[in-house]
């Protein structure tokens, strides 16, 4: 196994450092770098998954490539062979975790899509019989498909937590007709991931998806797309309504920290045993490959 890589320095502006990605400033594009960080509960663990940034990046850019024809997206190139002339000396440390993408202004909301009952969506069901103010049927279960897939966007915090919010609060946030297009196309994307998923033995039970403008308005696709960090993926044939399916993401490590005692899921995270690591780091490739997706 390689080692984890935490951060990066590279000598160029830093746009931001996010939860895994470090982004630098490179004046019309931007270069994305997928550490290998992880995180829970918007805490950042200690270590790191090895390899971790390396799957995400190649994961994204499997459904950035199969959704196109849905929405374009923010890529530019991502094999560092297509990087400027001043990257290519940090050719060892961008190989397969870096791309570089347009510049865009982000919208300010989350697009979650839920196509079953799992998570938080099932807590607040089994209070209100709602999901993000979305009235579902009763005597749904966890794992439960729902009758149609759900759009459920979220505020994005710049600390602590994401809140969510109905559809009529993302449209003041960012006028009616982008809220509409937005979901809109924020299901189109969650069926099309659903689809292909399933081809492979996967089901998607929840994603979330976040859209930029370009400076002539059109609406694209960034950050990140259906990958095991954003998404909820379940082994379909372990499938069953009632109990918590198998999955190919980072649940393995929520249901272990759900159990650990005595973190209050406030700074600072607990370190992880080699085997709750491994145990990521194995869902994570499974996905991977099963999408054909090489390191």
């Amino acid at each position: 196994m390689t080692e984890a890589l935490l951060t990066t320095q590279l000598p160029f502006p830093a746009f931001r450092r996010g939860k895994v990605r470090d982004v630098y400033d490179l004046g019309s594009r931007l270069l994305i770098v997928a550490t290998d960080r992880i995180s829970a509960f918007d805490c950042i663990m200690p270590e790191g998954i090895p390899d971790k940034g390396r799957i995400l990046t190649q994961v994204a850019n499997f459904w950035f490539n199969a959704t196109r024809d849905i929405l374009p997206n923010h890529l530019e190139a991502t094999e560092v062979d297509a990087f400027p002339a001043e990257l290519q000396p940090f050719r060892e440390q961008l190989q397969g975790r870096a791309i570089l993408v347009r510049r865009t202004t982000p919208l300010p909301v989350e697009c979650v899509v839920r196509g079953y009952l799992a998570g938080s969506g099932l807590k607040e069901y089994t209070r209100t019989g709602t999901v993000c103010g979305v009235p579902l049927p009763a005597g749904l279960r966890n794992a439960d498909q729902l009758p149609e897939p759900i759009f459920t966007p979220s505020t994005k915090a710049e600390e602590g937590h994401d809140e969510n919010i109905d559809f009529a609060a993302m449209a003041k946030l960012v006028g009616a007709d982008l809220a509409t297009r937005v979901r809109d196309m924020s299901l189109a994307l969650y069926r099309r991931g659903r689809e292909l998923a399933l081809e492979r033995g996967i089901l998607l039970a929840d994603t979330k998806f976040e859209f930029g403008l370009l400076p002539g308005g059109e609406l694209i696709l960034i950050d990140e797309a259906l990958t095991p960090d954003s998404s909820r993926y379940w082994l379909a044939d372990s499938w069953q309504p009632g109990s918590n399916p198998p999955s190919l993401d980072k649940q393995f490590l929520r249901d272990y920290l759900e159990a650990l005692p005595g973190w209050d899921k406030q700074p600072p995270a607990p370190h992880l045993p080699a085997d709750i690591m491994e145990g990521v780091r194995s869902r994570y490739l499974d996905l991977a490959n099963r999408f054909g997706v090489k390191l």
